[in-house]
């Protein structure tokens, strides 16, 4: 305890225009954060100030980061003015790194009023990287609309922030930290726990991890490889499948969380996870996974390296869901998915008379249908998937979720999915990421394509490419209607769809921190061939994709940065 009270101070400053926070925070690079003066304090201030205040006094508020650079020197401050601005409790993660999953879970645990997470996700970090701060609502998830709005409107007329200078923070001790304030009856409290204690207990609780052990340690155990790409994952994977499961230590590779990721880019795809893909290669490993910088994102693959496609991969465990012990007790309620995701999971529910949502991008809407209980499985095509357990995705969750597969119907990764494209068929589904475009350029191109789609002329249209002949059956800009709430989400991304079921979808994305970032989803359903190459199948999409949209004429870019 300090001998006298910390002051409180209330600072001038000066709005900036640029803090809207997308689906994913406020994202820029780390030398906005650096040189802007207040830029940090002006965000954080319009974060408690879109609280009331009596919500806000005494409450109890959780905050973690994936371990990027500028972490620790955001949660000084986070922590400085969370005091001056009433709240009574922080937790904190050890050494302030906690991944999104864990952040989500100790909101709802602690029943805080909020979480602040502190990552980019799968954006490169260090000095010349980038950082983002997202707040995170009382039910654990993403907050709302409304909620990012109403602080984005703060930022832009902000006059003044509250900070507590004086008070510092042992990051580095786990346990419990008391501050007498000035002007305040009772001492704020700052506790330091254990980043994965309280989310593997969550974990005991959802999955058998006798059988779990027995697959990875028993008699005849499987050989995994897991790569948390320097990111948060890695003290999870360690302490869970490690220590707890049996995996031996090498298993897990890249797992010393580092504030730029090992000059890697966090991103767990084909391009990125280049450490993994590469050991699978020969087929030692009967298993393999990543995760992104901040642990939410996963990818998956089989021996030798077999892709498991993220849609594909939600799709597998609905229909494997009562392998997890935990669905076996609470049943399903529904299955969900945002809309440029692969229809490979409607398929399941269609089957199972289960129930299926189609989202707009975004886990906050997600978390709504979980909230009202309607919801129990949900995935993104951008390597995001999860249960109800928590209001994010989760990374881990989806391996545990794939190993409790493995060990029900002992059989490979790739025969559970070929097995399950021979019972479905198959969604073949690609995405096209055009990153860093000039951002007039193609907002410009997305209001020209909405007016071109728009028009009644377009519906049956026919398009040729080689043998193939494509005729549209529906073009819409895509629009949700919560079912819970009867909230309106428009402007969700433009969709072509043909009479075949196949799909164009065109969508600007709000995950990057500079430029814009265009994204091509292809998807293409078929029940015969179902064991051909991805890209030869779509190809004839895509060349109709490009031909309407003429993006590479409109943004200047001869091929996508990424496709995945």
């Amino acid at each position: 305890m300090e001998n006298s009270p910390l002051q409180l101070l209330t600072v001038p400053t000066a709005p900036y225009p640029d803090q809207r926070p997308g689906t994913s925070g406020l994202r820029k690079k780390v030398y906005v954060f650096q040189s802007r003066r207040n830029y940090l304090h002006n965000f954080i201030q319009s974060i408690f100030s879109s609280i009331d205040l009596r919500d806000r006094q005494g409450s109890t508020m959780v905050v973690g980061g994936d371990g990027r650079f500028f972490n620790p020197t955001a949660i000084e401050v986070i922590v400085q003015m969370a005091a001056a601005n009433g709240v009574g409790r922080m937790i904190i993660g050890h050494h302030g790194i906690m991944s999104t999953p864990a952040i989500s879970c100790l909101v709802r645990k602690y029943k805080a009023i909020g979480g602040i997470v502190l990552t980019a996700s799968h954006n490169p970090g260090g000095p010349d990287g980038d950082f983002g701060i997202k707040f995170n609502a009382a039910n654990g998830g993403p907050a709302k609309e409304a909620v990012t709005m109403k602080i984005f409107q703060i930022s832009r007329t902000i006059e003044e922030f509250a900070i507590c200078p004086g008070l510092r923070v042992d990051l580095t001790t786990v346990g419990k930290q008391t501050f007498d304030l000035e002007n305040k009856f009772k001492p704020f409290t700052v506790e330091i726990v254990d980043s994965v204690e309280s989310y593997a207990n969550l974990l005991r609780n959802i999955f058998d991890f006798a059988a779990l052990k027995e697959l990875l340690s028993g008699e005849n155990h499987i050989k995994i490889r897991i790569d948390s790409m320097h990111g948060v994952a890695g003290p999870y994977v360690r302490r869970i499948l490690c220590e707890e499961l049996g995996c031996p230590v090498n298993s897990a590779i890249n797992c010393v969380p580092m504030e730029d990721f090992g000059g890697q880019h966090p991103d767990p795809n084909l391009m990125y996870a280049t450490d993994l893909v590469d050991s699978m290669r020969d087929g030692q490993y009967d298993f393999g996974a990543a995760f992104d910088g901040d642990g939410d994102r996963n990818m998956i693959l089989g021996k030798h390296g077999f892709f498991v496609a993220p849609s594909d991969s939600v799709a597998v465990i609905a229909d494997n869901i009562f392998c997890i012990p935990y669905f076996q007790h609470t049943g399903v309620r529904g299955f969900a998915r945002s809309m440029p995701t692969s229809a490979a999971l409607d398929r399941v529910a269609k089957a199972t008379k289960i129930e299926l949502y189609e989202t707009p991008t975004g886990w906050k809407f997600f978390g709504n249908l979980m909230d009202a209980g309607m919801l129990s499985l949900c995935g993104e095509e951008s390597f995001g998937t999860g249960g109800d357990h928590i209001r994010e995705k989760d990374g881990l969750w989806a391996v545990l979720a794939w190993l409790s597969i493995l060990a029900t119907r002992k059989q490979s990764v790739e025969d559970i999915v070929k097995d399950h494209w021979l019972k479905y068929g198959r969604n073949y589904f690609t995405r096209y990421d055009y990153e860093n475009v000039d951002i007039d350029a193609a907002c410009e191109m997305m209001e020209d394509l909405e007016i071109m789609i728009a028009d009644k002329s377009f519906v049956k249209q026919r398009f040729a490419v080689e043998d193939k002949i494509f005729q549209v059956e529906k073009a819409d800009n895509f629009e949700y209607t919560d079912p819970v709430d009867s909230t309106i989400s428009r402007n969700q991304g433009l969709r072509i769809i043909f009479s075949d079921g196949s799909r164009i979808i065109y969508r600007l994305s709000g995950s990057g921190s500079d430029g814009a970032t265009v994204r091509i989803y292809i998807d293409s359903y078929e029940k015969e061939q179902i064991f051909e190459d991805t890209q030869v199948m779509l190809a004839p999409l895509a060349t109709i994709a490009l031909k309407i949209s003429q993006l590479h004429h409109r943004t200047g870019r001869s091929g996508p940065s990424v496709i995945t």
